[in-house]
This record gives structure tokens, C-alpha cells and sequence, in this order.
């Protein structure tokens, strides 16, 4: 299996899944619901008509009564990517990013002009740092991508000094609980920037839909000024309104069959020496590939990509290397094979 040539900053997952027969690499669900497909296929014939703006709004209104925050606290956003592309246009001038962490507002914001402040924690990651007084910006996310570290929401809520934003990227933490979440304490911290996907958990990462929840007139207002006209597309909205009227019903088996699947997987990998580094309450783990060097690591890992098996390799994470890897979690058959392949 070849993967395609890539600055390794901007390597993510779908990397190293094309084309792969078992898929570690990627943290989507393998499969998109029944009900939700359902959904988007009765769209199709609407596709015609500009998206509707009044729709837009409504599916906004939904989410924000689901989290019990006011309506104009809501953008629903062209997957939660796009809210990062939207930081810079805020006016911040030294972005401190805690890693290790998803690559994307680091690569964003070096881009546009903003030297980042990498704050890089040490084993198990989760520690939070002291930020220098210069941040006007900071960047972390629960649970952290790549350890699946949670961090306490008074934690997050003490990066916030009242002067800088304090960005907390929640693309994972509906399968982990929303009482994790900091999205209720947005209204009384204007600075609070909350990101959220809607492409994980419901396996529609070709869509592209997530949301940011802020202040309207500190962030949501001035941001909206930098999207086009219809930022949002008929399919994207219509995906909003089946998640947040049928797909939160179904989060709780969510849970206990990701915590179930997670405890056997790690069970599984640690017969061949594959040992977590941190507490992963996410859907996937970051481990050490038993007792190999970075470059006998990165041999097994081209072995794996030639097995058709797709691992996340680390080495594009600042503060890790080859010698970590992050696995998707899946469920025993597909587990099984990538035990077989590394006792080979």
C-alpha cells in the first residue's frame, strides 16, 4: 500500500487509511447509522434549491437547546476544521498551543503569520501547564488528540484570565459525556471558544459538519463576517437536525460500547507488549510499540501499511515520535489481525 507524499505536519489518519484493509489510522466510526443515512438520501431531491437560511438557523437553535446555552451562541460550521481556519481573523497576536495536540490551528496560525508557542507536556500529558502572561490565544483539546487525556472543565475554565481566548477543541467528548464539557460556563466567559464535530462519532467525515459555540458578539460576530454567503450546504444542515433529534438519544450505548470495545482492545495489545502512555478516555490510544526503537518502530509500521493494516504514526505530533503509536478503537476481528500481524 503506497501513501501518498505529505509535508508531515499536515499528515493526518486518512493518510495512511487509503487504501487500507484494516483501519487504526482514522478516529471515525467505521460505519455511518442507518438513520442518519436515511436523512441525507431524502435530501437529494432538494439539492436543487439554495440551502435555506431559516433551516440553518433552526438546526442552530436545536443545538443550543441542547446544550443550554442561547441561540446566538451557535455556528454550525463546515466541520469544526473550519472553525480553526477562523481563529486568526480574531484579534490575536501570540497563539500558545498545548501538545501534544491535533496539528491543524499550529499549522493555521505559523500560516498566517502568528509565531505559536508550543507548550509540550511530558508523560502521561496530562499536567496542565502554566501559559506565559503573552498568550492572547490558547489552544488544548478534551479529550486531548492524541493522548485522549480529559481534563477537568475547572482546569480548562482556569486558562481563562479573562483577557485572552481559550480555545477547547470538544471534537470528541459527546462519546465521553457532556458533563465533561464547557460549553454551559461559554455565557459567563465571553473569551471561551468551544469546537465540536459532528463527523466522528456519526461516521460522516465526508460532509464535513461541526459547530463552534462562543460569545456572539466577541467571536461568533466578527468571525461570520469572514464566511461566504450559504456557508453551509442542504446535506450539512440536514445532518445537524438528525443528530440533535435522533442521534443524541443513542449516545449513552455509544458509550459504554466504546469503553467496552477500549478495555478489550488494550487487553489485547498488551499480550504483545503495545502499553498505553496515558488514560485514554477517547475513542482511540496512544501507546509504545513494546521495546522498539523509533527506527525498528517505523519498520514495523511500514510491515503493518504493507499488511493492509493503518496505524496512526506520531512522529508529526510535536512532543512525540515513532516510538508512540495512535490506534482507532475497533472492535475484536479487526483487533485480532493486527495482533496476528505483529506476532509475525
Amino acid at each position: 500500500m503506497n501513501v501518498p507524499a505529505c509535508p508531515p505536519s499536515r499528515i493526518h489518519g486518512d493518510i495512511a487509511a487509503r487504501g487500507a484493509r484494516i483501519d487504526f489510522s482514522v478516529n471515525v466510526a467505521t460505519s455511518t447509522p442507518s438513520w442518519l443515512i436515511d436523512a441525507l438520501t431524502s435530501e437529494i431531491a432538494n439539492l436543487a434549491a439554495y440551502p435555506d437560511a431559516d433551516r440553518l438557523a433552526a438546526a442552530e437553535e436545536l443545538i443550543a437547546e441542547y446544550h443550554g446555552v442561547p441561540p446566538d451562541y451557535v455556528m454550525l460550521l463546515a466541520g469544526a476544521a473550519e472553525g480553526f481556519v477562523l481563529l486568526p481573523h480574531l484579534p490575536i497576536i501570540h497563539p500558545t498551543i498545548i501538545h501534544p495536540g491535533f496539528s491543524e490551528p499550529d499549522i493555521i496560525f505559523t500560516d498566517t503569520g502568528r509565531p505559536v508557542d508550543r507548550v509540550i507536556l511530558p508523560e502521561p500529558f496530562n499536567v496542565l501547564p502554566s501559559i506565559s502572561d503573552d498568550a492572547d490565544l490558547v489552544v488544548i483539546g478534551n479529550p486531548t488528540n492524541p493522548t485522549g487525556v480529559l481534563w477537568r472543565p475547572d482546569d480548562l475554565l482556569g486558562l481563562d484570565d479573562g483577557r485572552r481566548f481559550v480555545v477547547v477543541d470538544e471534537a470528541f467528548i459527546d462519546v465521553v459525556g457532556e458533563e465533561h464539557s464547557v460549553i454551559p460556563q461559554v455565557p459567563t466567559h465571553p473569551r471561551l471558544i468551544v469546537l465540536r464535530s459532528l463527523t466522528k462519532t456519526w461516521a460522516i467525515a465526508g460532509l464535513r459538519v461541526g459547530y463552534m459555540v462562543a460569545d456572539p458578539d466577541i467571536v461568533l460576530g466578527p468571525l461570520r463576517r469572514w464566511r461566504p454567503h450559504w456557508p453551509i450546504g442542504t446535506l450539512q444542515i440536514a445532518a445537524a437536525e438528525a443528530v440533535f433529534t435522533h442521534g443524541v438519544t443513542t449516545l449513552p450505548e455509544h458509550r459504554s460500547q466504546l469503553l467496552a470495545d477500549r478495555e478489550a482492545m488494550l487487553r489485547q495489545l498488551a499480550t504483545v507488549g503495545w502499553l498505553p502512555v496515558s488514560d485514554s478516555r477517547a475513542p482511540f490510544v496512544l501507546v509504545r510499540p513494546g521495546d522498539l526503537s523509533p527506527d525498528q518502530a517505523r519498520t514495523r509500521y511500514r510491515k503493518l501499511m504493507a499488511h493492509g493494516i493503518a496505524l496512526r504514526r506520531c512522529d508529526t505530533f510535536p512532543g512525540l515520535g515513532w516510538n508512540y503509536f495512535r490506534l482507532a478503537v475497533r472492535k475484536k476481528p479487526q483487533v485480532d489481525s493486527l495482533i496476528t500481524a505483529l506476532k509475525e
